[in-house]
């Protein structure tokens, strides 16, 4: 710990008493609770990577602050840090393999945000659901009496920002489910925020535990989806299986599911898909897609092979967001009405390529930018849109969440494909 290394972790600023203090979060909970710091303490993290020593330390904060900070605040720092779960150190190392035993053997993957970002009762989470089609822009409550009249859907589109803030996105699409037959195979594409291994699909064999029962993963297909993939180049859907544990992408869109269809009669498969972002640096001066890299191809070839011996209804659902934009995701700019509007109107015309059931057109976008919007859901649903290429999609609704405490905002929208 001569040279601390800072773990991938959220910072963030909170106001308390007038004074602005740093939020650490660790978003995996490998971490599980969360830290403070003052500025002076945060401007010291920022240097913990692994070349620094506490007397490198020191004299960075006498250059930025005018004073030195004596060695053992910075030694209480590392060691607070440590004891928390935030460094890479011996003490990381062990609780990783701690947490990552403990998942392997557990029979289902719990619902992590009950409690904090919905309802964890049965009943009292139903009627907040419900109360998401009363909200400003949301279908109405009579979408909540539609029996099912039409074909099954294809594809959906479906937010993962908080259900309460995007209550009115999430009543549109489940309400778009309820309306069509019910599918009976569902492959869930989420995002995988954290997700920096080798592999940039993870599968688990899991079921998916939420209040209202436990929503059923196919443990058959993503077994021989699991093997089709291995046999094409020897790689594991496997290998970051602990990425589930936290991720809130498939969570969301598993509670919905099991609101909107019960836990009964259908099946899943849990695929949570890594960032794109380096294709995009890689292929922004040339006409390629994420398709063209071979461990892209590889996994759409194995689960299309898969697909196409199914005979039951079958529902590509991709749990996304759009742009994240502001201070709070490293731009060097806050958001005022001219950002929205922009933030709005480059959304709209990349939701106009996802309509067109365009996957070339929808990553040629965000490439030609170099994704300056951040669209967080751009791998999972350029995979969906690679799997449904041609369909035609229907943009049920569009929203930007503002977030004024942090300079920021998220956009996220709500599409059926048919």
């Amino acid at each position: 710990m001569e040279k601390p290394i800072i773990r991938p972790v959220e910072a963030f600023p909170i106001e308390q008493q007038g004074q602005t203090q740093i939020c650490l979060r660790d978003p995996t909970g490998l971490a599980p609770e969360p830290i403070m710091l003052g500025m002076g303490a945060y401007f010291l993290v920022t240097l913990f990577d692994g070349t620094k020593s506490t007397l490198d330390l020191q004299a960075a904060f006498s250059h930025r602050f005018g004073e030195i900070v004596p060695s053992g605040k910075i030694r209480d720092l590392v060691a607070a840090l440590d004891r928390a779960y935030f460094l890479e150190s011996p003490g990381f190392a062990a609780r990783l393999r701690s947490v990552r035993e403990e998942f392997r053997g557990s029979r289902a993957r719990t619902a992590a945000l009950a409690g904090l970002c919905y309802e964890t009762e049965p009943s009292r989470l139903r009627a907040e659901i419900e109360s998401f089609f009363e909200r400003p822009n949301a279908p109405g409550r009579a979408a909540l009496a539609t029996a099912p009249s039409a074909g099954h859907l294809a594809g959906l589109i479906a937010p993962h920002i908080d259900p309460r803030r995007g209550a009115a996105a999430y009543a549109w699409a489940y309400g778009e489910l309820r309306r069509h037959e019910r599918p009976e195979l569902i492959v869930i594409l989420g995002t995988s925020h954290y997700g920096a291994g080798p592999e940039l699909f993870s599968a688990t064999r899991k079921d998916y535990l939420t209040p209202f029962g436990a929503v059923p993963t196919d443990l058959g297909f993503v077994e021989l989806l699991a093997g089709r993939y291995a046999g094409a180049h020897g790689g594991d859907l496997f290998a970051d299986e602990l990425l589930h544990r936290n991720e809130h992408s498939i969570e969301f869109q598993a509670l919905f599911l099991a609101w909107a269809l019960g836990v009964e009669g259908y099946q899943v498969v849990p695929i949570l898909v890594s960032s794109f972002n380096q294709m995009v640096r890689q292929m922004v001066h040339d006409d390629e897609t994420p398709a063209d890299n071979p461990r892209v191809a590889r996994f759409l070839d194995a689960l299309r092979e898969e697909l196409a011996t199914e005979r039951r209804r079958v529902l590509i659902l991709a749990g996304v967001d759009f742009a994240h934009v502001g201070r709070k995701f490293g731009d060097s700019f806050g958001v005022d009405d001219s950002v929205t509007e922009r933030v709005r109107r480059e959304d709209l015309a990349l939701i106009e390529t996802i309509k067109a059931g365009d996957p070339r057109g929808f990553f040629a976008d965000i490439a030609r930018e170099g994704d300056q919007r951040k669209i967080c859901g751009l791998a999972p649903m350029y995979t969906q849109l690679a799997l449904l290429s041609g369909r035609s999609a229907r943009l049920l609704h569009y929203d930007i969440a503002l977030e004024p405490q942090t300079d920021s905002l998220v956009s996220f929208a709500s599409l059926a494909i048919d």
